[in-house]
């Protein structure tokens, strides 16, 4: 193909993965998004696979890159799937680090003078480090998502001055490899290891009830080492591909902060977390509650004009999406208006809850965002929470609390609130909830599928 049809076709993917963004901004239109997307993926692929000599080996590492990701995503199961996006950034960052070592060991192949300029070096010390440090931090954060390393802010004295003193030091040897006038092997190598390592540190002070807004961190920072690499390999394509995601994670990391009431800088920055970290608010006292059995909830459910149900991670586990559908068609076959409030940061990662909701059909005009959903808290009959804690936790609006500010569902303004639990363990932040120990409040504790399920049946 000629250079004017290259960059015909790779702008005319920017405007299918634009599109792609587009419909992914609703569920009623992601799944035209993501084909949207996939089209916009081939053809990028098509082109670059027109513009290359080494085809056939591309295309079998695509096709065992393909196969192994096909296998992954049939076989994960719904609640792995914020600790599978985790993954997938990390392989997006040390992607970025692959290539830029090998555009600094034969940059002639990638169309670059054989002495890199200045502006070259720039772009991919800044691919580079940005890459290495997404990838190390979404290890952490796939380790931490998984249950394998503590979910528990990992800390230790002088923590922030070690982290900068490292960037500076990795800022040096980034420079010393900028201004050396021949390939600055020790130079590109130190400022990579360090950039792995800060990663690291930038990530385990982060708390496990915070990995939501991680997730869409790293999201962000995996797009913008494309984006820098792509301007390296003077790549129109990687750059706006890399741009698009890196502006889109970091529209979604502001979100997340906003739900959760924490400064956007310090978890730019690492911070996020690392200080005053939640910890389980109790007074030593013995708290009383009140607990009933399914048979118990579904005649409070059964007997109201009005439901909210608010889904957690609980439900998520519990795989129990299809048997609340159930519930929900039961109540509105009996007159009962149902709705769903949602809040940003329910689950392990932005819109978990949307997704298992999607999943079992359930309508989308029943689904409601937080911000449409809370003035109907007071009007409410019964609110039915599944598996949430931290959400509906009114801890929020206590002065001192760790979640201080942090909006909430205000599910504790219902009439009457049944939460469906395990036990009365704290959530992922470690904090108590006064909601379970108000005198409107009845805890149904079980597996939530098997309390939804025998609700159902009583109904």
């Amino acid at each position: 193909m000629s250079a004017n049809l290259v960059a015909l076709a790779y702008l005319i993917a920017s405007v299918f993965f634009i599109l792609a963004l587009k419909g992914l901004s609703s569920p009623i239109t992601a799944r035209r998004g993501n084909l949207f997307g996939m089209v916009g993926m081939a053809i990028a692929v098509f082109t670059t696979l027109t513009i290359t000599k080494n085809w056939v080996v591309i295309l079998a590492c695509i096709a065992i890159g393909g196969t192994i990701g096909a296998i992954v995503a049939r076989r994960v199961q719904m609640t792995a799937m914020p600790e599978l996006v985790a993954f997938m950034h990390s392989l997006v960052g040390l992607a970025a680090v692959f290539i830029a070592i090998s555009a600094v060991n034969n940059p002639v192949s990638f169309g670059l003078p054989e002495v890199l300029p200045m502006g070259s070096k720039l772009e991919l010390f800044l691919g580079t480090f940005i890459g290495a440090m997404t990838w190390s931090g979404s290890v952490i954060a796939f380790l931490k998502l998984s249950g394998r390393m503590s979910g528990a802010p990992i800390t230790f004295s002088g923590q922030h001055t070690v982290n900068l003193i490292l960037a500076l030091v990795m800022i040096g040897f980034g420079l010393w490899f900028f201004f050396s006038e021949t390939t600055n092997w020790t130079a590109f190598a130190c400022m990579v290891a360090i950039a792995f390592i800060l990663g690291f540190l930038i990530i385990i002070p982060i708390g496990g009830a915070d990995m939501p807004v991680v997730i869409s961190m790293l999201n962000s920072y995996s797009g913008w080492a494309a984006a820098g690499i792509g301007f390296s390999l003077g790549n129109p394509m990687l750059i706006i591909a890399g741009s698009l995601v890196g502006s889109s994670g970091a529209i979604l990391s502001y979100i997340m902060c906003k739900a959760m009431n924490r400064p956007f800088l310090s978890v730019i920055l690492g911070g996020f977390g690392s200080e005053g970290g939640a910890t389980a608010i109790s007074d030593g006292a013995q708290k009383n509650y009140r607990s009933g059995s399914s048979d118990d909830a579904a005649f409070l459910i059964g007997n109201a004009d009005s439901v909210i149900i608010v889904p957690g991670y609980g439900l998520a586990v519990a795989r129990a999406q299809h048997s609340v559908k159930e519930l929900a068609e039961k109540l509105l076959e009996n007159g009962v208006n149902v709705r769903f409030a949602i809040h940003p940061v329910a689950g392990r990662m932005p819109g978990h809850m949307n997704v298992l909701l999607a999943e079992a059909e359930i309508p989308y005009e029943q689904v409601l965002e937080m911000d449409e959903i809370n003035s109907e808290f007071s009007n409410t009959d019964v609110v039915l929470v599944l598996g949430a804690n931290d959400v509906v936790n009114p801890a929020a609006y206590i002065t001192g609390s760790p979640i201080y500010g942090m909006p909430i569902l205000d599910a504790h303004k219902a009439r009457t609130v049944m939460v469906v639990k395990r036990s009365m363990a704290a959530g992922y932040a470690g904090l108590d909830n006064d909601l379970f120990y108000m005198d409107k409040t009845m805890m149904v504790f079980g597996d939530a599928k098997k309390v939804v399920e025998d609700m159902v049946k009583a109904l």
